[in-house]
């Protein structure tokens, strides 16, 4: 995709191209071509429409029913926010009274959209030029122009003087390559920008990766982890007046009407250790990273087995939005021979692996296990004290926590 070829997705031919392509999308890709190029679309127009009809359906997941009016590149959607996650911090910071408000880096334009839908002015900055001319045609093909408009150019160089926020979200993929970027350093913008936008604007969100090492965090800003449906997708540090609470996990569901679940501590607390009980606690992916453990084990009433795993364990069944609870059957040392003999004895035939502390891959112990039944099992590597051991697990029914 270029300039040229988004220009002509934007014509009535191309209007015409999209459709035709959403047509014959479910066909073989070369039969799909043929098909355009016999009803008269030129060959590379009908290769830029059915490029965005594959992405436009990917992009389903992420956006809902709006995917099917955007202009898409495959880095892009890769990148943006979910849907449901942008209209949270868009309705968080309508809350907090921003009026306006700078994205910098605005890429397709999934956090600004959110933003102007929630009758926010947003000022999207973006590099790249076709990205920044996607952004302007997602804009106008929700009705949003006159909340949302992009200008192509350098992030560092917008005068942030004119808004009331900041929303940054730096390149974390390497340009050209599209290779993850593991140090913050070479983010772009760099993340000395990134970290200075906090002192000079007074409201400042800044999305960074899940992984984020906490010494990274600036003094006084509020480190969220969001996880969508038990997957963890984002972080993001909302800094100056906008930060509430040290550390807080939301996780939220694909369906907007669901409401968010928040948990919220310091994120510097440890969690009592003791023995392996009745019921394992399997926190949510974003309450581990934002290291709120303790604040979850006092919530269950639950201890760890090991201080560095983050596995709860407690006496009774909890019903809890940050953890899936098991029931513990058995508890034994590590012996493949053992558990292999354990699971013949009870015919599991059928199990699902779960590991923390352990350098073992659920496929190989899959394998080597050489299942055979008709029951199920949950079976979970972890360590108890420093060991490693192995626990054989039943899930616990809603209806029993």
């Amino acid at each position: 995709m270029d300039l040229d070829q988004l220009a002509a997705l934007r014509t009535p031919e191309g209007t015409a191209a999209l459709d035709a392509a959403a047509r014959v999308a479910d066909a073989d890709p070369l039969a799909a071509a043929s098909a355009l190029r016999a009803a008269g679309v030129p060959a590379g127009l009908a290769a830029a429409a059915l490029t965005q009809v594959a992405l436009r359906r990917r992009a389903a997941g992420k956006f809902g029913p709006a995917a099917a009016g955007m202009f898409l590149t495959r880095a892009g959607l890769e990148q943006a926010t979910r849907g449901v996650v942008a209209a949270r911090r868009a309705e968080r910071l309508r809350a907090a009274g921003v009026g306006s408000l700078a994205d910098l880096g605005c890429g397709l334009g999934a956090d600004a959209l959110a933003a102007a839908r929630a009758g926010i002015r947003v000022y999207g900055v973006e590099a790249d030029p076709l990205t920044a001319a996607m952004a302007a045609a997602n804009a106008e093909a929700a009705g949003l122009s006159d909340l949302f408009t992009v200008e192509c150019g350098d992030a560092t160089a917008f005068d942030v003087s004119r808004v009331d926020a900041v929303f940054c979200d730096p390149a974390r993929r390497a340009a050209g390559t599209g290779r993850r970027l593991f140090d913050p350093n070479a983010y772009s913008p760099s993340w000395d920008f990134v970290t200075a936008l906090a002192e000079r604007v007074p409201r400042t969100v800044v999305k960074v990766a899940p992984g984020i090492d906490h010494r990274l965090i600036p003094a006084g800003a509020e480190a969220e982890w969001v996880g969508v449906d038990g997957d963890l997708v984002e972080a993001a540090l909302w800094c100056g007046r906008l930060a509430e609470v040290p550390r807080r996990a939301t996780l939220l569901r694909d369906d907007p009407a669901t409401p968010a679940r928040q948990l919220t501590g310091a994120g510097d607390r440890e969690a009592a250790v003791g023995p392996v009980r009745r019921f394992l606690h399997d926190p949510d992916p974003a309450v581990v990273r934002a290291h709120l453990i303790a604040e979850l084990a006092d919530d269950l009433g639950a201890t760890l087995a090991d201080p560095a795993i983050a596995y709860l364990y407690a006496d009774t069944p909890a019903q809890s939005p940050f953890t899936r609870c098991l029931e513990v059957t058995d508890v034994l040392p590590f012996s493949l021979k053992r558990l292999r003999a354990l699971l013949r004895e009870r015919r599991v035939g059928r199990v699902e692996i779960l590991k923390r502390g352990s350098a073992l891959t659920p496929e190989q112990l899959r394998r080597d296990l050489r299942l055979s039944g008709d029951a199920a099992a949950s079976v979970v590597l972890t360590r108890v004290a420093g060991q490693p051991t192995v626990l054989l697990c039943q899930p616990v029914p809603a209806g029993r926590r």
